[in-house]
Parts: structure tokens; sequence; C-alpha cells
């Protein structure tokens, strides 16, 4: 056995090479708990640039329905101070594997595939679909369904979005999902031809046509539906799955909070609807972490 790979010493004890080996290996990236982030003063939190679900303003403060729930939640669990990220959408789960931060605040779906990866709050928020297309709508779609039934256009998609399992349910062929990176680069898509719409909630898509008068919200738009079951989504916080402490007891403060007139007021304001408020009580994240 070369001497480099020998396992005991003549002694008996380990053998250097190997515990150098062993001492340099990478060790599991480990959360912290609720008790280390209040000592140290501050959380890390992620958001996806995303309005009006988790974004941040020119002060680079976080805003949207889930920062500024998450604000108001933190302060109450003890936590004086917020360090706010802005990553991909598709990064916040391999972010909070990695600990890049502590939680994500940007109103990510709660489904079963994620919750095989992260920790999810009980739901926060409820949210249609819809779809955001060049002005007057020269291609004549309002449905999901049409990029299933139609060769000549296509559909940009956020990366890691439920958008694209439900279009894929739908039928719509890979060739003809465009993947982007942000709800940013949604617009130029469409002027430039790369894709003839995109598919996001309800919510961003109304808040991306507010922001250039080339594109429009779809009209007359056609919920989807898959397996006879009209598509909506329940958005929550994300943490590690080794984040119990501090998952339990913001969702025991996030439990309270919904049921006072301030949280309806914060997702009102955000441009939710008494109808997507209402639906945030609907169902529980361990129905909807199950498999259905």
């Amino acid at each position: 056995m070369d001497r480099t790979t020998r396992i005991a010493t003549p002694t008996g004890g380990l053998g250097i090479p190997l515990l150098a080996v062993l001492l340099a290996l990478p060790t599991a990236a480990q959360a912290a708990t609720l008790e280390e982030i209040r000592e140290r003063g501050h959380i890390r939190v992620a958001v996806a640039d995303e309005e009006p679900y988790g974004y941040l303003d020119e002060d680079g403060e976080g805003r949207g329905a889930g920062p500024e729930v998450a604000r108001h939640l933190l302060e109450q669990l003890g936590i004086e101070r917020i360090e706010w990220q802005v990553v991909d959408f598709d990064d916040l789960i391999p972010g909070l594997e990695e600990d890049e931060f502590d939680m994500a605040a940007a109103e990510m779906a709660i489904r079963p595939d994620r919750c095989a990866r992260v920790l999810f709050s009980e739901p926060n928020t409820s949210y249609g679909e819809g779809l955001l297309v060049r002005a007057a709508n020269p291609h004549e779609i309002n449905a999901y369904d049409a990029f299933a039934e139609r060769d000549d256009i296509r559909v940009a998609v956020l990366s890691g979005a439920t958008q694209v399992d439900i279009l894929t349910a739908l039928g719509v062929p890979e060739s003809r999902l465009v993947a982007i990176d942000s709800n940013a680069q949604a617009i130029d898509t469409i002027l430039d031809g790369e894709a003839e719409a995109y598919a996001g909630t309800g919510l961003t898509v109304s808040q991306l046509a507010e922001r250039d008068r080339q594109v429009e919200v779809a009209q007359n738009f056609v919920d989807p539906e898959v397996d006879g079951e009209m598509v909506r989504s329940w958005g929550g916080f994300a943490f590690p799955l080794d984040a119990e402490s501090l998952r339990d007891a913001f969702n025991e403060a996030l439990l309270d909070y919904r049921n006072t007139q301030a949280w309806e007021d914060t997702l009102s304001g955000y441009g939710f609807t008494q109808d997507d408020i209402l639906n945030a009580f609907r169902f529980d994240t361990d129905w909807l972490c199950s498999e259905q």
C-alpha cells in the first residue's frame, strides 16, 4: 500500500495524509437557528426582483407583499436588521440549500417538488395567471392552450417558475417555450420578436404592462385548467430544510398576522384582489406540499 493512502500508523493512530484529507473536505452548509440570527442581529432575505411579490426599491429596501409582511414579522421575532439580496428566481432554492441567505420572501408558489428541498411557511398570498402580449395583441392570444394548438407562436417563461409546469401539462412543446432569467426581460423578449407573449401571474403581468405602452395584458384571458382544475398558486416564505426553529416561529407570527386588517391592507395595497386574499386561507402548507 502506498504511504499516502495508509489508514493506520504503526501505533494504531490515524495516518497523517488521510487526516489532512478529511480536514480539507467541505462540510454541509447548516442553517442558522432563530437564536443565532437574533445574536448576530441581522437576517439575510432574498427576493427575485418581481413586482408585486418581492423586489428592492432605489434605496435597496425590500418591497412587495413578501418583504412587507416579512419585515413586520421579523421585528416581532426580535430580529433587528434585514440584509436584502436579489437573485434570479431559479436561484432561490439553491441559495437556501447553500446557505447564501436565511429565507426567501419572493412569494414562491408552494409545490410538492419544492417542499422536498425547502421548508415553506403557511400561505401568505394566492394568485392566478395572465399573459403579457404586444399592444393590440396582433396574434390574438388569450389562453395558455394556444401555445399547444398553434405552431406560429412562442411564449416566454421565467426559468424555474410554476408557469413552465403549467404549460408543459397543457401540452406545450419545449420548442415553443423561451426561458428568461428575470421578469424584467419579458418586455424586450416580446418586442424583439423572440416570443409572442409572456406567461406569468396576473399581478406580474399587470405590473409589467404599466412599464411600457408597447405591451399590454391579454384581454378576455381564459384561466388555464389542468386535469379539470383551475390553476391557482399559493405563495409562501421559504427556509432551508434544517431551519425548523426559524420557520416555526415565523409561522406562528404569520398565522396571527393573517387575521388582522393590517395584513389585508398590505396585500390589497400591492394589487391583490379580495378574491386573492380570501383564497390565501383555502389550503394549508401540508396539503399544498402533498401529492394531491
